[in-house]
């Protein structure tokens, strides 16, 4: 239960939710500095990014589709202390396992998740991967944080990362633990910028840690990932890290092994795609709209341009009502 604890701590800079793609279950002594090996794809690599907000009450009353989550999620989403925490959990796991099931050609449910090996111990608690089966592999990464949630599927292994603005004090305490570059790099800011900076390269560090599959047991000083080219350090090879729009409030950033095939816009994912309802139509719509990462049994990956999504639900948002009548 210490251990727990001592984790869970070091993971509330910025007072964020569970991270999908995060592996926070090993002793952080038995993973080294030693930059992690993965060879890099010869082909470019197909990226979905998508954004979730809070889901807001729908006009006709229907409700978050939670049947389709598995028991695990559901009994993580009730355990969450604040609602709003809870409702977002639901949501981000809901459009996770539609935008999955879309890409592979099943039904949510049938979406099933395993934990790769870790690759500082060799212990089961990487990051989360897809159960192997016939279809091509599709890797994926979830972040959520005060209202927001990222997600991502890729060809090849991927993390993504989004959290609030940290405050100056998480920055203080925080900038001791980087890499020494990048602690250079902060200190030559002038003050008003460095936590917005210290932010936006936090965000970076945790994409590419969720990337390789260590989360934060890997010690934040062992990988630079600052600005490039403002001095003699280098950032992982075979990987591109890139900042990604976040909001006013919130850091963002996508880390990918190898060169992604195209730029990588964050599209808003439609409020209509979580609630119960048609589910064939829905998947049928996300198939439509999202491109990069279709898998098909003939072809493999197919890269098809996609479509911004609208958001088309009205209504305030009732936390406390959404949240009781969803998860009970």
């Amino acid at each position: 239960m210490t251990n727990r604890r001592a984790r869970t701590n070091r993971r509330t800079i910025t007072d964020r939710g569970e991270d999908q793609a995060l592996s926070l279950h090993s002793n952080s002594a038995s993973h080294g500095t030693g930059s992690p090996r993965r060879p890099a794809p010869d082909a470019p690599v197909a990226v979905d990014l998508w954004l979730v907000r809070y889901p807001v009450q729908h006009s006709t009353g229907r409700r978050l589709a939670v049947a389709e989550l598995d028991a695990r999620e559901r009994t993580r989403a009730a355990a969450f202390l604040r609602p709003p925490d809870a409702l977002l959990y639901t949501a981000a796991h809901i459009a996770l396992r539609r935008l999955l099931a879309a890409a592979l050609g099943l039904t949510p449910e049938d979406v099933s998740y395993v934990r790769e090996p870790c690759p500082g111990c060799g212990g089961p608690h990487g990051r989360p991967a897809l159960r192997p089966g016939p279809a091509p592999v599709l890797h994926f990464s979830l972040s959520h944080s005060s209202g927001r949630a990222l997600v991502a599927l890729a060809t090849a292994p991927v993390g993504v990362d989004i959290q609030r603005m940290p405050s100056a004090q998480a920055t203080e305490v925080c900038v001791r633990r980087l890499h020494p570059g990048e602690r250079a790099e902060l200190e030559e800011l002038p003050q008003d910028r460095r936590g917005p900076a210290f932010g936006q390269l936090w965000a970076r560090k945790e994409a590419y840690l969720k990337g390789i599959g260590t989360g934060l047991e890997r010690p934040a000083h062992a990988d630079y990932l600052g600005t490039p080219g403002l001095g003699r350090w280098l950032r992982p090879p075979h990987w591109t890290v890139l900042d990604l729009p976040g909001g006013p409030a919130h850091t963002a950033a996508v880390a990918v092994l190898g060169t992604p095939a195209a730029p990588l816009p964050v599209r808003p994912l439609p409020m209509e795609w979580l609630y119960e309802g048609d589910a064939a139509r829905v998947l049928t719509e996300i198939a439509r709209l999202t491109g990069a990462v279709r898998v098909t049994e003939a072809a493999g990956v197919q890269d098809t341009a996609g479509v911004e999504g609208t958001d088309r639900v009205e209504g305030p948002v009732r936390l406390k009502e959404t949240v009781k009548e969803t998860l009970t």
